[in-house]
């Protein structure tokens, strides 16, 4: 292993070379001129395992293709690790909004800039990297490690279940190692060891064939933005509960272990309030920030539409009204089963005069790993090595939705290393990844495959 992490400090200029000439690569998945570019993208991971003696091909798909790489069996009674990433990027935005060009990657006292820095083409380069060093110096990886990178991850991975299930066989594993999410904060390493699910739902609420005058007709026909209002009130209460019944019976409590340890970490409430310059923290009665952000369900509405939103007035009755509306779920809640109840409670608190319409948008299950287990433990002393810091165990907040799938169809527990600082601005103008956090990464990823190896 001392061999493996030299040559990864002794090539640290050729790796960001290496990590500069993939991000000039504007493979934005969801642009459909950018077709080229993802192919482009998908045969540069495809090279980069052939020059470091890694079998792989590019599988296509009925959407952008997909990389899968094997570095081959390495003898009796040595785990399987499945290393899972994307090469997609989400779309510039506004360009004016970048102190450098998005697909122009820039260093800048140490940090790189562009878009896919950090989420997915930096982090997921680490574990390559890792693996190139390894084949590099000792001919082989400590451990079986085969790579699953894909390149519709922004877009929701419509291809990827139907993969994984043709592919199971060739991707079986012990466990799955992805580096998707960050660290807790700029200076403490962290691994994910939980997500929520989701279930995601747009309400039209009907009223009157057209638009109507309220002046005229107000007081005699239901207005659909009263009636639409109304029920949004209803699914929340003055504590920041969720009304729907049923909608809190599966929630799994935490274990006050995991209390005690969510306590402890180096998390400051005031500092969490000025990054997102916002006017108050609330939520939930009882229940702490973190554990709102991380192991509580939520409710949110995430978008309004209807009405008259112009300029000026137009004293009107909508003839219809919108809104979109997301739950975060946490183990042990079943999304089917809170998306049934979410339309029972929808459509119970409706008032008369309204024709209610749900569709359903996304759903996915959550997702948590036992923290003790053996692939768990070799994640943490190899993210302990590659930054020379104990990581934490965090949750994460957001969906994951390949995650339970992989426990699913592979039977495999996934490894959530983050190695980027949670503010990389990823999805937005100027994302970036420090340097530092880039080669420490590559340590951690490549010491990973050691202690998975020497695992007792």
């Amino acid at each position: 292993m001392d061999q493996v992490i030299a040559r990864l400090e002794k090539n640290k200029q050729r790796n960001i070379e290496l990590y500069e000439a993939f991000l000039r690569i504007p493979s934005i998945s969801t642009d459909a001129d950018r077709k080229q570019e993802m192919h482009q993208a998908a045969e540069w991971v495809r090279r980069f395992f052939a020059d470091c003696g890694i079998d792989g091909e590019i599988i296509e798909t009925g959407g952008h293709p997909v990389v899968l790489a094997d570095t081959g069996p390495v003898g009796n009674g040595k785990m399987t690790v499945l290393v899972y990433g994307h090469y997609d990027v989400q779309p510039t935005g506004d360009k004016s909004l970048w102190d450098s060009p998005a697909f122009e990657p820039t260093i800048r006292d140490g940090v790189m800039y562009g878009r896919g820095s950090a989420d997915d083409k930096g982090q997921v380069l680490t574990h390559m990297l890792a693996a190139e060093s390894w084949m590099k110096v000792a001919g082989k990886t400590p451990v079986r490690v085969k790579f699953l990178i894909e390149g519709e991850e922004e877009v929701g991975s419509p291809s990827l279940i139907p993969l994984v299930k043709e592919y199971r066989q060739r991707l079986a594993c012990d466990y799955v190692a992805l580096s998707d999410t960050a660290k807790l904060d700029a200076d403490t390493p962290a691994i994910t060891y939980g997500t929520k699910g989701i279930v995601y739902k747009e309400i039209t609420l009907y009223g009157p064939e057209q638009d109507l005058h309220s002046g005229s007709f107000g007081g005699t026909v239901t207005n659909p933005g009263n009636a639409l209002a109304a029920i949004l009130a209803f699914l929340r209460d003055g504590d920041g509960r969720v009304t729907i019944p049923g909608f809190y019976d599966d929630v799994r409590e935490l274990s006050p272990k995991e209390k005690a340890a969510m306590a402890e970490l180096p998390f400051d409430e005031n500092d969490y309030l000025a990054t997102l310059r916002a006017p108050a923290l609330t939520g939930e009665k009882g229940y702490t920030t973190l554990e709102r952000r991380w192991v509580r369900p939520t409710l949110d509405v995430n978008g309004l539409f209807g009405g008259f939103t112009g300029e000026g007035q137009s004293t009107i009755i909508p003839s219809k009204m919108m809104a979109k509306v997301s739950m975060r779920l946490v183990p042990d809640q079943v999304p089917e089963k809170i998306a049934l109840a979410f339309d029972e409670a929808v459509r119970a608190a409706a008032p008369k005069g309204v024709r209610i319409e749900i569709k359903d948008l996304n759903a996915c299950a959550p997702y948590v790993s036992p923290i003790d287990s053996p692939g768990m433990v070799a994640a943490m002393k190899g993210v302990e090595a590659g930054f020379g810091t104990r990581p934490v165990f965090i949750r994460e907040g957001g969906s994951l939705p390949i995650l339970p799938k992989f426990k699913e169809i592979l039977s495999a527990d996934s490894l959530m290393m983050g190695f980027c600082a949670p503010n990389c601005n990823a999805h937005g103008p100027n994302e970036f990844f420090s340097l530092q956090d880039f080669h420490n990464g590559a340590r951690a990823a490549a010491c990973f495959l050691h202690y998975l190896a020497t695992r007792k």
